[in-house]
């Protein structure tokens, strides 16, 4: 059994989201294929990205989000993630809920494909992706725990053609049709009992404007 050290180190560690029920793993919002492009337009869900600024620029977090850019490349991420997951949120007391990449996103199609082997890996937990990278993910079928949901690339445009998908909006005129709408805001940006986002039945989720 490795330890918790080697596990961290192989990993990167894992981030503790307080508004959130579970745990989460984020990498640097530079690194973004699609999302760094679209932080430089107006009327994007990315502009003024809040993982380019506030908590997320401090020296330990931009150091932990580098150590886990290089670590998803290693070929002991994905045994080292699917012992590491369980092991701190067992010892946190956290619930079975994951995000991936409350900063960042999916790097290539080889990194999705590690991404649904964890997800494989740990039936009883539930994942989810927000991502905008939408060559990565096409054309693979998630498994059941693990909710891909694909982001709109208009604040108040359409939701993107795909099961699950995410938008962002500043009124509810935009809410897709059938779509939910983030209660954070009403919670003093907790989710609370919300748990949306892990569901592959909500189809579409969307996000007050920050």
């Amino acid at each position: 059994m490795t330890t918790q050290k080697r596990l961290k180190e192989l990993t990167g560690g894992l981030g503790q989201p307080s508004k959130m029920p579970g745990l989460s793993y984020g990498l640097p919002a530079i690194h973004c294929k699609t999302g760094a492009k679209l932080a430089k337009i107006k009327g994007t869900p990315c502009f003024n990205c809040y993982a380019l600024k506030g908590n997320y620029q401090y020296p330990s977090v931009a150091m932990a989000q580098a150590a886990r850019l290089k670590a998803i490349d290693s070929d002991d991420w994905v045994d080292a993630m699917v012992e590491y997951i369980p092991l701190i949120t067992s010892k946190l007391k956290r619930p079975k809920y994951f995000r991936w990449h409350d900063s960042g996103d999916v790097q290539s199609r080889a990194h999705y494909l590690k991404i649904i082997a964890i997800a494989n890996a740990l039936p009883d937990f539930k994942f989810w992706l927000p991502t905008q990278e939408r060559d990565f993910v096409a054309g693979v079928t998630a498994p059941d725990n693990l909710v891909v949901r694909v982001s709109g690339s208009k604040v108040n445009g359409r939701a993107p053609n795909f099961h699950n998908t995410s938008t962002v909006i500043t009124a509810l005129w935009a809410l897709p049709e059938g779509g939910w709408e983030c209660p954070a805001p009403k919670q003093k940006n907790y989710c609370g009992d919300c748990r949306a986002c892990w569901d592959k039945t909500v189809r579409s989720v969307s996000y007050h404007e920050h």
